[in-house]
């Protein structure tokens, strides 16, 4: 009975399963963030759109049982685009990517020690990269998600080899679409830096049809 029920989930999927994983809690984090910008009937609404009623009443779990397939975060994020258009679900996007950082990322283990006084004393450079290098590790030891960071002269290059964000969505888009993997990327930058802004952008992206999602961000950070 249970190995029926499977299969007719399968079924129902948006984009068939990756047979990767990010951890529940960091799932249940982003369903969160979504639900703070969305409003509770939005976020609904797009659990049913990207065809995961079975989340209507039983978000995933506060653990770190590496159990939410790749497949479900990228239609998360298809359906955002679907209800708003483009520039509405973008918007939303960097809104819950940074509603995700602010809510619950920041407290996990490899960035717990950015707060303390001796990394605020830190120069604004070296802080970024401690970040950065932090932000990748979490995402890849913690799931199957394969993240590495690139220091150049005036930025940093952060790339994502295995994109749970447009997975399953190789080369249907005209532009980047990971729009929420900005938004924890600059919501991150702020606190690791107390307070500042910087410029984040995608300039390749798999949904594009490149081999990689990769995120540049500048070192200067933006005027106030």
């Amino acid at each position: 009975m249970v190995k029926e029920e499977k299969q007719q989930e399968t079924t129902k999927r948006l984009i068939p399963p990756s047979g990767y994983y990010y951890p529940n809690k960091i799932a249940r984090i982003t369903f969160q963030a979504l639900e703070e910008v969305m409003g509770p009937q939005g976020f609904r609404a797009l659990l049913r759109l990207a065809k995961m009623d079975h989340y209507l009443d039983s978000p995933p779990p506060n653990d770190l049982e590496r159990e939410f397939d790749f497949a479900d975060f990228s239609a998360l994020n298809w359906g955002l685009e679907q209800m708003y258009g483009p520039r509405g679900g973008r918007g939303l996007a960097l809104r819950a990517g940074r509603a995700a950082f602010a809510e619950g990322l920041r407290n996990f283990g490899a960035l717990a020690g950015v707060g303390d006084l001796a990394f605020r004393m830190l120069p604004l450079k070296t802080k970024l990269r401690i970040g950065l290098m932090a932000m990748a590790r979490i995402f890849s030891q913690m799931s199957d998600q394969v993240t590495d960071v690139v220091e150049e002269e005036d930025r940093f290059v952060y790339t994502i080899y295995r994109c749970p964000v447009c997975w399953g969505r190789q080369g249907t888009s005209d532009r980047p679409v990971c729009y929420m993997a900005v938004g924890l990327l600059q919501e991150g930058l702020k606190w690791v830096s107390g307070g500042k802004e910087f410029r984040v952008y995608e300039s390749k992206c798999i949904a594009k049809g490149d081999d990689v999602c990769e995120f540049i961000i500048m070192k200067e950070p933006l005027e106030e």
